[in-house]
């Protein structure tokens, strides 16, 4: 039986370095961008940094945070 993963925290005697979080990813109305499943996108609405509308043609996707999948081209 395995425990599940869970956040370390970093001990400040620790001779590592923490570990950096990734940059927040800010997206505009109008940005294309390209998501791992639906494909070419244009974003067509934003709500409050918190997801994205995307619109990929056939059908339009709300994309929350932290946008794993997206990417801005």
């Amino acid at each position: 039986m395995t425990k599940p993963a869970a956040a370390r925290r970093h001990l400040s005697s620790s001779p590592f370095k923490p570990p950096v979080a990734p940059p927040l990813k800010h997206f505009a109305s109008g940005d294309r961008v390209t998501h791992d499943e639906h494909g070419l996108g244009r974003v067509i609405a934003i709500e409050d940094e918190v997801a994205v509308l995307v619109d990929f043609g056939s059908l339009q996707a709300r994309i929350v945070s932290p946008y794993a999948k997206l990417t801005k081209l």
